[in-house]
């Protein structure tokens, strides 16, 4: 199987401001174009899309294309349980989810976002004895989770669950010595447990892909014909172990770009390794909020405040403002009307709760508001 693999949430919209307004007749193109090249490995999840997700790989895969040309993965969306749901919720979603992307089985199905709070709702719901079963019955062939949380606590998943083959982790060269993320310590836990990796967020939400002059301008003399974007798959499809590396494209010149350079990406040398951990350090000096843009937090959000496009219009906006250009209230007025200003939060903190990254997003919203509202 080759490495890259397509995930199906951040899909070509029809229209900007409507996550489940997938553009099918592009997607379909890109698909097609996915694995003309070589490539089958598709991930969707329950949440994804605003939910339309897993109807646009029924539409832009499933039925065009032999269910033996492709490799399917969904996830088991446990952070969207309720306290009250039992363990039938699951054979629900679990059913549901079947249904919508029109197959029979998945080739990998995971546990969604562990943290240590969602392993607590797994425990008391027995969501892994769930999944075995299913595998038993063949609807699932690989068993595993993604996860979003501290390295001692992933160890501890691991000791408790040997059925899990494989974890997907947010590893990028960023966030590879990050305290809060982790990305080394919970890949060489992984690996300790003998176990596979599918990586997450290898570009951080496209944040690796656009950089500003001061990082861009070392890769870019020692290779001027690799894009920032390749650099970050190549450092995540590098790593031992790795069986799939996931790339959220939008367009179709993203994912000819991808599919180009992943066909067969030689490892990273010592040398260029050291590159990446001098451009790393330019950016965590950067006075940036550390967001993907994965929409998590936006479900449930009781103001309707569209956070991951704040973010990074303020990112955006603290670039230009270090280049002596000021901030771009007109853009922030333009989001604001299409949802609830950054004042308009009431600091419920489900957002929080929700944030794979476990970001203090009410602190950086009060930073937004003084920023264009001030």
């Amino acid at each position: 199987m080759k490495k890259l693999g397509f995930g199906m949430m951040r899909l070509p919209l029809t229209d900007p401001k409507v996550q489940g307004s997938v553009d099918l007749s592009r997607v379909c193109a890109m698909v097609d174009a996915f694995l003309e090249r070589g490539y089958t490995y598709f991930d969707t999840a329950f949440m994804y899309h605003g939910g339309e997700s897993e109807h646009v790989v029924r539409r832009t895969l499933v039925e065009r294309h032999p269910r033996d040309c492709f490799i399917l993965a969904d996830k088991m969306p446990l952070f969207h349980f309720k306290p009250e749901d039992t363990a039938r919720r699951q054979e629900e979603i679990f059913a549901e989810q079947l249904e919508k992307c029109g197959v029979d089985y998945f080739d990998y199905y995971l546990l969604h976002s562990l943290t240590a709070e969602s392993y607590e709702t797994a425990g008391r719901l027995d969501t892994f004895a769930f999944l075995s079963r299913k595998k038993a019955e063949g609807k699932i062939r690989h068993l595993g989770f993604s996860f979003h949380d501290k390295a001692d606590v992933l160890d501890r998943i691991l000791r408790e669950h040997p059925e899990a083959e494989f974890v997907q982790l947010q590893i990028n060269y960023l966030d590879w010595e990050d305290e809060r993320v982790q990305s080394r310590k919970c890949y060489e836990t992984v690996r300790r447990h003998g176990r596979q990796v599918v990586i997450m967020e290898p570009v951080k939400g496209g944040k690796l892909a656009s950089l500003p002059e001061e990082a861009a301008a070392p890769l870019r003399e020692a290779h001027p014909d690799w894009s920032p974007a390749s650099w970050a798959l190549r450092f995540a499809a590098g790593l031992d172990g790795v069986i799939a590396v996931l790339s959220g494209m939008s367009t179709m010149e993203q994912l000819l770009e991808n599919t180009g350079f992943m066909d067969a990406p030689a490892p990273l040398t010592d040398g260029e390794r050291a590159i990446l951990e001098g451009t790393a350090g330019v950016l965590s000096a950067l006075p940036a909020i550390p967001c993907t843009a994965c929409r998590y937090c936006v479900d449930g959000c009781p103001r309707s405040i569209p956070i991951p496009e704040y973010f990074s219009l303020y990112n955006d906006d603290q670039q230009a403002l270090r280049q002596g250009r000021g901030a771009c209230r007109a853009r922030y007025e333009e989001l604001a009307a299409a949802g609830g200003r950054a004042s308009a939060c009431v600091a419920c903190r489900q957002c929080e709760q929700q944030c794979p990254q476990h970001l203090p997003i009410t602190q950086w919203l009060e930073k937004v508001k003084k920023t264009y509202e001030g």
